[in-house]
């Protein structure tokens, strides 16, 4: 099993981080700008493990030199079941450099959009501490 991964179903918040790139780019499934840095990043997933409930990775894709990886994963958000997947890019040194995630279907990827606009003033409270 990926670290990324492991790291995720452990809800080991730390070790997600500790992967990330400084100058990771991460774009979201619900907004257009994507959001540069690691302390934003991390404060975003934090708060999507927040709002995601029975969050499970169902399959994972690795190309064969390892810098590129598909986890496609499945949860519920306010009762809405969704469907997606974290496309990650690995720089030179192993770490996530690239962050993109999609979800479906609409009525899912909706309803993640509100509980993460909920979420966004602690987000960037969480962003600011690090």
């Amino acid at each position: 099993m990926h670290p990324f991964r492991k790291a995720v179903e452990s809800r080991d918040l730390d070790a997600v981080a500790a992967l990330l790139a400084d100058d990771v780019v991460f774009t979201s499934p619900v907004t257009f700008k994507p959001y540069p840095g690691k302390a934003i990043t991390a404060a975003i997933l934090r708060g999507v493990l927040r709002v995601f409930e029975d969050f499970t990775y169902v399959r994972e894709i690795a190309n064969p030199d390892g810098r590129d990886h598909a986890f496609v994963f499945t949860a519920t958000v306010a009762g809405k079941q969704l469907q997606g997947c974290d496309f990650l890019h690995f720089d030179d040194d192993g770490k996530i450099d690239e962050f993109t995630v999609m979800v479906r279907p609409l009525s899912g990827a909706q309803a993640l959009a509100e509980a993460m606009g909920a979420q966004f003033e602690q987000i960037a409270r969480e962003a600011t501490e690090q």
